[in-house]
């Protein structure tokens, strides 16, 4: 057999091994799988700074969080927020008074006809029905199926603690 031929069915051995062993490769994102091979990370959309530097005072004896109409969050263990969010964190929450108050990114709690679920912002836009969000657990591999109306929110999550 000619030399060139072996090397060809070796390298396409080599590849289908490799493909078969990590299977998440053909479903990975072109920049994910660009970042891996140059070692850099990539940008991800983060929460938006909903609370300023001064409505925080950190003292020796104590941390003040001065926010006003907060509410406390508890988790239950879904796995679709890990590694961020699961079964033991808490979490302080703000209704937004607007569409403005909600950002592609931040972390909102939202009433649906499964109960109330808190999932990642990953897009926002306007259709014949007015405002929505559509929302992913980071943990999940597709969005979640419906789009979230403004109503529907009730809070938007601005501070985790572990």
């Amino acid at each position: 057999m000619n030399k060139s031929i072996i090397a060809i069915l070796m390298i396409a051995a080599f590849a289908l091994g490799y493909l078969a062993a990590n299977p998440s490769v053909l479903s990975a994102p072109t920049e994910v799988i660009a970042a891996n091979l140059d070692g850099k990370a990539i940008e991800r959309i983060s929460p938006q700074d909903h609370i300023k530097e001064n409505q925080i005072l950190v003292t020796s004896d104590k941390i003040t969080l001065n926010i006003k109409d907060a509410s406390w969050s508890t988790f239950t263990d879904t796995n679709s927020m890990d590694p961020v969010l699961d079964q033991g964190s808490n979490g302080i929450e703000v209704a937004p008074a607007s569409i403005n108050d909600v950002k592609v990114g931040d972390i909102i709690s939202y009433r649906s006809k499964y109960g109330l679920i808190i999932h990642r912002v990953v897009k926002t836009g306007f259709d014949e029905q007015d405002w929505y969000a559509l929302v992913k657990g980071d943990n999940n591999p597709v969005n979640d199926p419906d789009k979230v109306r403004f109503d529907q929110i009730h809070g938007v999550l601005v501070a985790i603690i572990y």
